[in-house]
């Protein structure tokens, strides 16, 4: 899922608001529809950074941060980048602020299971055994590698995140990062080979 720009849409000759300008608007004036909106459109995307960032699936206490500095902060947003980016950065700075803070404390506040995704679709329970069979390669080959990209640094599976997941172009990983467009490729290269490796070393590739 990407946290994509959204477009303004016309119905009968009326604006629909998914306007971003108007939506952006309409969190200033602390409007409860749009607050409800961001929550619903935007906090299974934080989820899904954090979990690729920490690991697990216990993130309750990224995506409340992120969206209470989207509260604090929306009135000071001027529009320099899209929206989406913007929260995208709040969400990486909140994660390297937990991720320090629970580092320097050595407390292993958030747990090791990483068994879903924000991306899982809900599907009927097959009839025929080789479709139990195979659901149920598709279910170990899944677990094989997210236990995989636990293998990388924290920053490595944002980038490969970022980049193969949400579909980020490099200019704006750059900006949200806030390092060259150059340092992005160099050391999304070097994620994306070691990642390879790892998936070689265990039989994966």
């Amino acid at each position: 899922m990407n946290f994509s720009n959204e477009h303004s849409n016309k119905r009968e000759g009326q604006i629909v608001w998914s306007d971003e300008k108007n939506f952006i608007k309409a969190l200033k004036k602390g409007e409860e529809w749009a607050y409800r909106r961001l929550y619903r459109e935007y906090a299974p995307k934080i989820g899904a950074f954090a979990r690729s960032y920490f690991g697990t699936d216990d993130v309750d206490d990224v995506i409340q941060e992120v969206m209470l500095r989207i509260y604090k902060g929306i009135k000071k947003f001027k529009g320099d980048s899209s929206l989406s980016t913007w929260i995208y950065r709040i969400t990486v700075n909140v994660c390297n602020t937990l991720y320090e803070k629970y580092k320097k404390k050595n407390e292993k506040t958030f747990s090791v299971e990483n068994n879903n995704s924000e991306d899982d679709v809900e599907i009927d329970i097959p009839d025929k055994e080789t479709d139990v069979q195979k659901e149920v390669t598709q279910e170990i080959l899944y677990e094989k590698i997210l236990k995989a990209l636990e293998k990388l640094s924290e920053k490595e599976r944002v980038l490969i995140r970022m980049r193969d997941i949400d579909g980020l172009s490099y200019s704006e990983i750059a900006e949200i990062l806030g390092i060259p467009e150059g340092t992005v490729k160099s050391r999304l290269h070097n994620a994306r080979e070691k990642f390879k490796k790892i998936l070689e070393e265990e039989g994966i590739a």
